[in-house]
């Protein structure tokens, strides 16, 4: 397998979050969420999202949260100064 770049992410929002424009707008802000953490993340990492209803009303500080959270908790994000200064 050859692998250029860093870590890969992969999104996975299900009609159960909303319709195609709510689906659309929750996809949108976890790429961007996505970019936000990718520094923290090792190069070979593979990480796919799967978003659940309560994102289409979650703002954005709360998912941001969440998906630090679920790195942590699998011990794969670095820590950086942007998590150490989120407090």
């Amino acid at each position: 397998m050859v692998r250029v770049g860093g870590p890969r992410f992969g999104l996975i929002v299900s009609k159960a979050v909303g319709n195609a424009v709510i689906r659309h707008r929750v996809a949108r802000r976890l790429r961007h969420m996505c970019g936000q953490v990718i520094a923290e993340l090792p190069a070979d990492a593979d990480i796919v999202i799967r978003a659940l209803p309560g994102a289409a009303t979650a703002d954005a500080t709360e998912l941001l949260r969440q998906l630090r959270g679920a790195l942590r908790k699998l011990d794969i994000a670095r820590p950086s100064a942007t998590v150490a200064g989120a407090g």
